[in-house]
Formats: structure tokens, sequence, C-alpha cells
């Protein structure tokens, strides 16, 4: 299996607690790797501000069928993409790292 399933955490504007104690994501949400400092579709973190969730998977915070998504209002279109939104799609890939 490719880093698709397992290396992929998420990076959100904002945060809140579940009952059990657990942070969790919460407004804007986006594909993070775990090691880097920017989110798939290219934002960096510390600019952006965005909080990262390295114990929070990309799958767990889809609206439709995640786990963790109560709080989550949008999910980046651009790493939606990239992550394979549907598996007949391409996946979205950035060309040029610095606009």
């Amino acid at each position: 299996m490719g880093a698709r399933s397992t290396g992929n955490a998420v990076a959100a504007t904002g945060t809140w607690t579940d009952p059990d104690g657990v942070r969790r994501p919460a407004g804007e949400v986006h594909a993070w790797r775990s090691g880097t400092n920017q989110t798939v579709c290219g934002l960096s973190l510390h600019r952006s501000r965005l909080t990262r969730f390295p114990h929070v998977a990309w799958a767990d915070v889809q609206p439709a069928t995640g786990a963790h998504a109560d709080q989550v209002a949008v999910v980046c279109p651009r790493c939606a993409a990239a992550m394979g939104r549907r598996r007949d799609e391409r996946r979205w890939s950035r060309t040029h790292p610095r606009p």
C-alpha cells in the first residue's frame, strides 16, 4: 500500500476536544504528510496557521463518512483531489511547488 492510506494526516484551521479529551480538527481541513511543513496542496503550515493532527487520518475527516468530522466545515478541494476523492478520478499533482 502507498502513502495514500498510511502516511497522510490532517492539518486544520481550528480544534475542538471530544468527550474523551482527544483533540480533533475543526473548520477547514487539509491533507498533510507527516514529516513535511506543508499540506498536500502546497500551503505552509506555519504561514497558514494550521494545526497538525498526526493522530487523525484523512479518511476520518470526510463529512460523508468520517468518524471525526463533527466540526469540519470545509474540506480543501485540492487536497481532496490529490488524495483521490473518487477512485476513477486522476490524482491532482502540483507541478510548481512555489507560486
